[in-house]
């Protein structure tokens, strides 16, 4: 387990790296590998364990009765999934949770963050709030896709995905974590006329991009 990687996360922020090895074994935490499109839990499963990616990334999908998929977000390395479930037991998710690349997952087990161990571990109110900033923070993140899908029309929903990365890169130019169709869910498109609207975009003079590398115009 790389410790220094642990302590540079969100949910570890404020430890070191002994702290982070003490609380990894008063957690009960595991780690364990996936390909790429392996489901790591499914709607409707139940987790007593949130989940820590180490390296590679996981979208967390939903999927209706006729198999249509919206993705609601992605996890990259160093960030958690399912901690909300894993804090309610019994609850089932409403989401899956799919492995965009091959990733290694770290589980963490919840009941035993929230309470105190054995040991009187010190370091529970850290991870507790560190814990309550990140949920905070994935509200936001959420009230932002909603914003991001509140426009009736696709050109409205990139201009207003992109406008928002953009903010969040401090540039002009920037990476988004997604591919055409995962972008397509992401925004709850059809994926052949949100191209069709990314090609209109750049012909405009509004935008350029290769593959998920996008250069927004400085003006508009």
């Amino acid at each position: 387990m790389n410790y220094s990687f642990l302590t540079n996360t969100a949910l570890f922020r404020g430890t070191n790296e002994q702290e982070a090895e003490e609380m990894l074994a008063c957690l009960g935490s595991f780690e364990k590998a996936y390909e790429k499109g392996e489901v790591i839990l499914r709607t409707g499963d139940c987790t007593d364990s949130m989940g820590m990616v180490l390296s590679g990334s996981v979208n967390i999908e939903i999927d209706d009765l006729w198999g249509n998929k919206n993705i609601l977000g992605h996890v990259e390395a160093g960030q958690l999934f399912a901690e909300t479930y894993a804090c309610i037991p019994g609850e089932p998710l409403m989401v899956s949770v799919v492995a965009a690349e091959k990733c290694a997952i770290l589980f963490l087990d919840a009941a035993r963050l929230l309470t105190s161990c054995s040991n009187a571990c010190t370091h529970h109110a850290k991870l507790i709030r560190n814990l309550l900033q990140i949920s905070a923070h994935k509200n936001l993140t959420l009230s932002r896709r909603i914003l991001h899908t509140s426009s009736k029309s696709i050109r409205g929903r990139l201009l207003s995905y992109l406008s928002e990365q953009a903010k969040q890169s401090g540039s002009y130019q920037f990476t988004i974590p997604f591919n055409r169709q995962q972008l397509a869910d992401y925004l709850g498109v059809d994926r052949s006329a949100m191209s069709n609207e990314l090609s209109k975009l750049q012909r405009e003079g509004l935008l350029t991009f290769e593959k998920n590398r996008f250069s927004l115009a400085q003006e508009m």
